[in-house]
């Protein structure tokens, strides 16, 4: 593959396009957040009072070149988005059910090899990740996955209510579904694939017409909040949830890029149809990742705050350490094969397809 040629260098260019155009949080604090933090960079102030930025100053270990991208091998050549219509299918999708292993100020993508520049983040699945994490080392980790064939990362701001930080209990849901109306066309992530999703320098109104935005901040009967609403019922049955979808779209060349965006997007409307398909450059649909997030806190939110600052700086990432067997089986028996699957890769309404995984969530 052609290599780009290089006016500045890995780094400068990194900085500048975290910079630019996603702004993503350093030594990120809330004002009155305590400090987690133990980087020692330069920090720029940010559009959010009181929170500030740092430019990263290492590269992944698992970039050829320091440049920011990291390419695929192979790459997907000769790829065209589907516009094919099939059978319709309510569902086409599974559950990968992981639940927190740790939180830590650490980002193994926007700071790689950095411990402790980031804002504080809540960590899932992997229960080694931190700034070091390769896709080689989460290979060799554990999970908290359901399916111990997810070894994957995934990561979000750490909630604080006040200064008491607030973990979601027990496997939370991350829906694997089909971002295009082809959901035929749906394959696997490829190994080592990253992204982050949203924006932590976004604004409220960004936040509210983000294309992965889905209910916003929900609790009790309060739906489609920017910010969490001020109070919510204060029962055992209630907690603070939020719903946000990823890009599923793939350029079929880069495992991640400077932005960590720029390699993925959003499906777009065909135009004179209501049907989804991949961008022209993205043409590679993969699952739509979409976390369901529950934080176990209700009643009085006046407090409440992320670690990357207000509500609206809701953002995610994700790290593909999937075992590619076990990927494989649960996309093509349920989002290729048009079935609402639990973690198991079954669907209760359609016994008769049987299941992808067995009782241990293996493959059989």
């Amino acid at each position: 593959m052609p290599r780009r040629s290089k006016i500045l260098s890995g780094t400068l260019i990194t900085g500048a396009i975290l910079l630019t155009s996603l702004g993503l949080g350093g030594v990120a604090l809330s004002a009155g957040a305590p400090s987690t933090g133990t980087g020692t960079t330069a920090a720029l102030t940010s559009v959010h009072s009181g929170h500030t930025m740092a430019v990263s100053t290492a590269s992944s270990p698992e970039d050829p070149d320091g440049d920011g991208y990291i390419p695929a091998n192979p790459p997907v050549t000769g790829a065209a988005p589907s516009t094919q219509d099939p059978p319709h299918r309510y569902f086409h999708e599974f559950q990968a059910n992981c639940s927190v292993t740790h939180t830590a100020p650490d980002d193994p993508i926007v700071y790689p090899q950095q411990p402790g520049k980031s804002h504080d983040h809540t960590f899932m699945g992997n229960t080694t990740t931190d700034a070091g994490s390769t896709t080689a080392s989460l290979d060799k980790g554990g999970t908290t996955c359901k399916a111990p064939g997810d070894k994957s990362g995934y990561w979000m701001p750490t909630l604080f209510n006040g200064d008491k930080p607030v973990l979601p209990v027990g496997p939370q849901t991350i829906y694997y579904k089909a971002g295009v109306t082809d959901y035929t066309s749906v394959r696997p992530f490829p190994k080592g694939l990253r992204f982050v999703v949203g924006n932590p320098m976004q604004s409220a109104d960004e936040f509210r017409h983000h294309p992965g935005f889905v209910e916003g901040w929900e609790c009790g009967d309060s739906y489609f909040n920017t910010e969490f609403p001020a109070t919510c019922p204060d029962r055992p049955d209630v907690q603070l949830n939020i719903r946000f979808q990823a890009p599923s779209c793939w350029d079929g060349k880069y495992l991640d890029t400077p932005d960590h965006k720029s390699h993925m997007a959003y499906p777009v409307v065909k135009p004179g149809t209501n049907d989804n398909v991949c961008p022209a450059d993205h043409p590679v649909a993969l699952p739509m990742i979409e976390f369901k997030m529950a934080f176990p806190v209700n009643g009085d939110l006046s407090r409440a705050r992320l670690a990357s600052g207000p509500a609206h700086s809701f953002h995610y990432d994700f790290f593909n350490a999937w075992d590619d067997a076990t990927l494989r089986a649960l996309v093509g028996h349920c989002i290729v094969g048009g079935l609402q699957c639990d973690a198991r890769g079954y669907d209760q309404t359609h016994p008769e397809a049987g299941a992808a995984l067995d009782q241990n969530y293996r493959l059989p």
